[in-house]
């Protein structure tokens, strides 16, 4: 059955859902998932998990991500992009220090209020289900991190921007857009978006545009092994009876070993789990190996 990565390339217009249901087809896999939604208007790094790597999407959406995101001032949307409702038309600020000058206080931990227009739950309703049937309700702000907000230059004298916006897992960059542009005092939206980076996997080096992966004649061959996930942990290898142990759920006395998060393969290379180091004895955080 078939088990690993694929970093997609998401086409506009597609949701991230679309992606997984494309995929469930060409690889006969139920089990597709994928860490942290774009927007269909968006693009770039989808990183979607087949099989029993779906274990690890919890771990997959909590990492920073990178976007390239439009700034176009002036407006104010529904949606706090470019594809909503008109609610309002002001003169644009175009003056790029003003701009740049404007993003300062965006830098670090900000307080964000989620969009309607989002899959948050509130009373065990989804945010868009509600706006679609026009119905706003109170949205608590959410702590999320900037930790780089770059002005990158000037789409057009119009007040059309490009932002790179560094962020920790939960920032809507539309929103960032929307309270940009009410800090300006024009209004602002999101005119478009494509994430270059997720799960320290990059568009440029890593991503495969979904129409490679669909008329594929092996797509086995190109899923990444789930490891290169955790590439960023040390690896640790057991002997064959460590292995038996971890297989049944035991744990393990080991010695010479710092504390700290291993990857940890058995003594013909396969990965099993990913562990925790801890006063000489191992344990398991999460298993992968197969049943």
């Amino acid at each position: 059955m078939p088990s690993g990565i694929l970093i997609i390339d998401k086409p506009r217009d597609w949701t991230s859902m679309d992606v997984c249901a494309k995929l469930r087809g060409v690889f006969h896999e139920k089990r597709v998932g994928h860490a942290g939604t774009l927007d269909p208007m968006a693009t770039g790094v989808l990183p979607v998990f087949l099989g029993r790597a779906t274990r690890a999407i919890q771990f997959a959406e909590t990492g920073e991500k990178e976007y390239l995101a439009g700034l176009r001032l002036g407006l104010t949307t529904s949606t706090q992009d470019s594809s909503g409702e008109v609610l309002e038309r002001r003169p644009a600020i175009t003056d790029w220090e003003r701009v740049h000058a404007a993003l300062l206080p965006f830098h670090g931990e900000i307080l964000q209020v989620p969009p309607m227009y989002s899959a948050i739950k509130i009373g065990g309703k989804k945010l868009y289900e509600l706006a679609r049937r026009g119905v706003e309700v109170e949205r608590p702000p959410r702590a999320v991190t900037i930790y780089d907000l770059e002005l990158l230059e000037e789409l057009s004298p119009d007040g059309d921007f490009q932002l790179r916006v560094r962020c920790s897992k939960g920032t809507y960059i539309r929103t960032l857009c929307h309270d940009i542009g009410q800090a300006l005092g024009c209004g602002g939206v999101m005119s478009s978006l494509i994430r270059t980076e997720a799960c320290g996997f990059s568009l440029e080096q890593d991503a495969l545009p979904l129409a490679e992966v669909v008329n594929a004649s092996d797509p086995l061959s190109l899923l990444r092994p789930l490891d290169q996930l955790f590439r960023d942990r040390p690896a640790l290898t057991v002997n064959a009876a460590g292995e038996t142990r971890l297989r049944h759920g035991a744990g393990l006395t080991i010695k010479n070993v710092s504390d700290g998060t291993y990857r940890v393969y058995g003594p013909e290379g396969d990965f099993l789990l990913l562990g925790s180091v801890a006063a000489g004895s191992l344990s398991s955080i999460k298993n992968f190996f197969e049943v």
